[in-house]
């Protein structure tokens, strides 16, 4: 496990991006982002593959005899059917959720094996996971700002629109069509990085044997926090909402945003300092 530690990160780095790009080929339809996320998945198949040869062929064992050596395979299992149903079917939300799931079984597996040794590197693997996980949702947080934003510029120029005020410097704003476009992408790359934020802290959690809790305020708050944004995308491709509408919508869920920041992280019994 020490001397596998850089690889492991790089594993876990490789894999994260893939996942964000499966999210954003399955929200936008990006060809681009499909073929990189592929790519980025296939490189994870393939470290994983030498682990499991290493233990198979060098150590002499196959790695389903234990629970945690399980889940190794359990995640090697789910990579590999991930590439075939993304080179064979392309059904990007099923391809999106099985790599969540073996995101999270590896992530699992890697912690619970630093935590059982013990050793300094592996020491220091789980408290990188706890840094990834704050580090992540801030810039989840960002992406949600910036987003916000952009929400708040187009509802600024759809009143100046409409009223035919403001024409003067109304052009620094922007194209309400672009404001509407930049705020929809933010939230796009917002949502996934949230998502993994979450998974991090839970594993954190789970291998530092911190106490943590499904009903505390600031677990409940971030879950609140995806999931308004979750809300957003699906308003936005499932029902159609665009404009005025769906930007107002945004910056409601901003508002939820900085209570869960601001006032929940006070009251939450689970502190990630």
């Amino acid at each position: 496990m020490d001397g596998a530690k850089w690889l492991y990160e790089i594993i876990l780095i490789i894999y994260g991006l893939s996942l964000v790009g499966y999210f954003i080929d399955f929200i936008q339809h990006n060809r681009r982002a499909n073929k990189t996320a592929f790519w980025l998945l296939s490189m994870v198949w393939l470290l994983q593959t030498v682990f499991l040869l290493q233990q198979v062929l060098i150590e002499k064992n196959f790695p389903v005899l234990t629970l945690y050596d399980g889940l190794s395979f359990y995640a090697w299992v789910l990579i590999s059917l991930s590439l075939l149903f993304s080179k064979f079917f392309r059904v990007q939300l099923m391809l999106f959720f099985i790599n969540l799931l073996g995101f999270f079984i590896l992530l699992l597996f890697i912690s619970t094996r630093a935590a059982e040794h013990m050793q300094a590197q592996g020491v220091e693997l789980v408290h990188e996971m706890l840094i990834a996980h704050i580090t992540l949702a801030f810039v989840a947080y960002g992406f949600f700002t910036v987003s916000f934003i952009f929400s708040l510029m187009y509802l600024i120029q759809y009143r100046f629109l409409k009223k035919k005020r403001g024409f003067r410097w109304v052009w620094r704003i922007g194209d309400l069509k672009q404001l509407d476009a930049f705020s929809f992408k933010a939230v796009t790359i917002g949502v996934p990085l949230l998502t993994i934020a979450i998974i991090l802290g839970v594993a954190w959690a789970y291998a530092a044997n911190a106490e943590f809790y499904w009903f505390d305020l600031k677990t409940i708050g971030s879950l609140l926090v995806l999931a308004v944004y979750g809300l957003y995308l699906l308003l936005r491709l499932g029902k159609g909402y665009q404009g005025k509408a769906i930007s107002v919508y945004n910056s409601a869920a901003f508002l939820i945003l900085l209570i869960n920041f601001f006032l929940f992280s006070n009251l939450s019994n689970f502190h990630l300092q």
